[in-house]
């Protein structure tokens, strides 16, 4: 009894593996049906907290008529660029969406229209120092990725851009922690 029970949890994990793996979209599979522009130039260097990026999009018209028939949303995303993905496992990028860890922060989510969508988007606070470009995935009726567009190429090598992070030491602060140390000093106080 003991080893059908093994054998029954073993099999139930196996499927929900397969399952998992199965209904989890490959970004390879996708179609770049839209063109995404953003206000960034190569190299550019943004702030956190203060630095704006502008995205536009667009459907590639290119593709033919109704290939965005049954586009529903876009979700607009801030992805790490793999220079700042080097040595970094929880940047690790995945075929397997599901698994995929590129673009972690959510920009904008929007309803799906075929022209002049744009947003402009602050930098958060807590975005990391790190080199990005800009990734828009399109979903379905049915909420299952079906498209995307990026600012960058294929290789993700062109079109990016770095923010520094906020390291919450201001200049202010050590001005004032070198004032208070000199006074100390001139006091003797150790």
């Amino acid at each position: 009894m003991a080893t059908f029970s093994v054998f029954f949890v073993a099999s139930a994990i196996v499927f929900s593996c397969f399952g998992i793996t199965a209904s989890g979209a490959l970004f390879s599979s996708l179609q770049q049906t839209l063109i995404l522009n953003s206000s960034t130039s190569q190299g550019q260097v943004l702030q956190a907290g203060e630095g704006q990026v502008t995205i536009t999009w667009s459907l590639n018209k290119s593709y033919p008529t109704g290939t965005d028939s049954n586009y529903k949303t876009v979700k607009v995303k801030l992805c790490y660029a793999p220079v700042s993905q080097v040595d970094r496992g929880w940047r690790k990028s995945n075929d397997n969406l599901q698994k995929d860890k590129t673009c972690q922060f959510n920009v904008v989510t929007m309803p799906y229209k075929p022209s002049n969508n744009n947003f402009t988007w602050t930098i958060e606070k807590d975005v990391p120092t790190a080199t990005y470009f800009i990734r828009a995935y399109v979903y379905d009726t049915a909420g299952e990725v079906v498209a995307y567009g990026q600012t960058t190429d294929a290789h993700n090598k062109t079109n990016l851009f770095q923010i520094l992070a906020i390291t919450g030491r201001h200049e202010a602060h050590s001005e004032a922690l070198c004032r208070s140390l000199k006074r100390r000093e001139k006091r003797g106080v150790n």
